[in-house]
């Protein structure tokens, strides 16, 4: 806890120094500011020492709560020893250590592992190595676009923001983009035409296989985030649909790329959510959870098949010349190694298929909100999407600012949450316990009757 002098300092520090990511900063400096000075299970403490339910995983990372002995006594032995060491031409006990790892608990058959830095770096990796596979195997080689999902999210940078769609995101860097084709993704809580579920995820695979039918000899990879749309809001896909995208990549000879940034570890009640539909992707996309939610960390896995066409002379130009100064850093890797350990010891993803269900009960008192238009849940990740009119869905105004208004309403008593638009997106660290749970979505529901009565 600091005095009144020292908090007035660090306030003023952020203000006169800090440019906020994804934040108005003209709407900031007007804004009261809640500093964080330290953290303990699955609470955040600021600098007067007010504790908050940490309902967001300090953006979808934490896993094991913050401050836990395993991964603390896990990266202070692995100080004592090398904070860094460089992956060009040399390795590192952790760095293999955890590719080893990783290739034993993915889909069967990623078995190569490539160190970064974020997920839109591993993204970036991912859509690169896509391009230079097939430039190396077919001699008049067409595969060099890509197709992803309507309301796709996969990153920053430029890769990345090319295959992902949210105007809000990318509409300003257009001009540095390349194109890719778009398929539309099975929006069933709001389709249009009324489908089941089951006729929406047929209708709009039946418009992917239309895309590929057609454009199959120019594209590369498809990339999807498996089972859950994060930013978008939350959206859920219905059963089947990551099961066919898979089924007819393969029918036409195209790459699938399964961004698992945010789904993986443990988020959606299996390790990855590709294991949900039994899925076997030809590229992986790891970070966020990966180090427990320590430190920076991403990880994209690749195939045999695909690692070997890179493989020749050094004069052949077939390596992959692409690089990252911290990539596998060995604090990093020990920090997965120890967080994986902990998923075994304490069993970690039966815990979350029981707080998933518990969750999913909690939030049916949510949908009786006269503004929640819809509750989507998969495992751990929830959104409780917000609207004006409950029975036409229409949306509230822009201006209003709903979503961010119900978030710092809960931050007065003990919560912090982040809305996506007018979704309140619900990420807890998988450590939660229930009683957290119910505080949390007692909290959310008195909001929603204060600021929406």
């Amino acid at each position: 806890m600091k005095s009144i002098k020292e908090r007035t300092r660090l306030l003023e520090l952020d203000k006169k120094h800090l440019w906020h990511p994804f934040t108005q900063e003209q709407e900031w400096h007007n804004e009261p500011v809640l500093m964080i000075e330290r953290a303990r299970g699955n609470y955040l403490i600021d600098t007067e020492g007010k504790s908050y339910l940490d309902g967001v995983s300090s953006l979808w990372v934490t896993v094991h709560g913050h401050g836990k002995k395993e991964l603390n006594d896990a990266i202070r032995a692995q100080l004592n020893k090398v904070a860094h060491t460089t992956l060009l031409g040399l390795s590192s006990v952790p760095s293999a250590a955890l590719a080893a790892r990783l290739a034993g608990i993915t889909p069967k058959g990623l078995t190569r592992v490539f160190y970064s830095d974020s997920g839109s770096t591993a993204v970036e990796i991912a859509l690169k190595v896509s391009f230079q596979y097939w430039d190396q195997v077919k001699e008049k080689n067409k595969k060099k676009k890509f197709i992803a999902f309507t309301g796709a999210y996969h990153g920053d940078t430029v890769g990345a923001m090319s295959v992902g769609e949210i105007s809000g995101f990318v509409k300003k860097f257009q001009p540095l983009l390349f194109k890719a084709f778009r398929a539309p993704y099975p929006y069933c809580y709001r389709c249009p035409l009324d489908r089941t579920p089951k006729g929406c995820s047929m209708a709009c695979l039946g418009e992917f296989e239309s895309i590929l039918k057609k454009h199959s000899e120019s594209i590369a990879a498809c990339i999807i985030e498996p089972l859950v749309q994060g930013a978008a809001g939350m959206i859920t896909a219905p059963r089947g649909f990551l099961w066919g995208v898979r089924r007819l990549t393969k029918k036409y000879n195209v790459h699938l790329i399964c961004d698992e940034v945010a789904t993986g570890f443990g988020r959606t009640g299996k390790m990855f959510a590709s294991e949900h539909e039994n899925v076997r992707p030809d590229i992986m996309c790891l970070a966020k959870g990966i180090t427990g939610g320590y430190l920076p960390l991403a990880v994209t896995l690749f195939t045999e098949e695909i690692y070997n066409a890179f493989l020749g002379a050094a004069t052949s130009k077939k390596a992959f010349l692409h690089g990252h100064t911290y990539t596998g850093n060995p604090l990093a890797c020990a920090a997965a190694l120890a967080s994986l350990d902990i998923f075994k010891d304490e069993k970690v993803l039966e815990g979350v298929v029981q707080k998933a269900a518990l969750l999913r009960t909690l939030l049916r008192t949510l949908k009786k909100s006269a503004h929640v238009g819809d509750v989507r849940q998969r495992g751990l990740m929830a959104g409780v999407e917000l609207v004006a009119d409950k029975k036409t869905k229409k949306p509230f105004a822009p201006a209003l600012r709903t979503g961010h208004r119900v978030c710092m309403d809960t931050r007065q008593y003990g919560l912090i949450i982040r809305p996506l638009g007018d979704t309140i997106v619900l990420m807890p660290p998988l450590s939660i316990t229930e009683s957290e749970l119910r505080e949390m979505v007692d909290i959310i529901g008195a909001s929603l009757n204060r600021v929406l009565p």
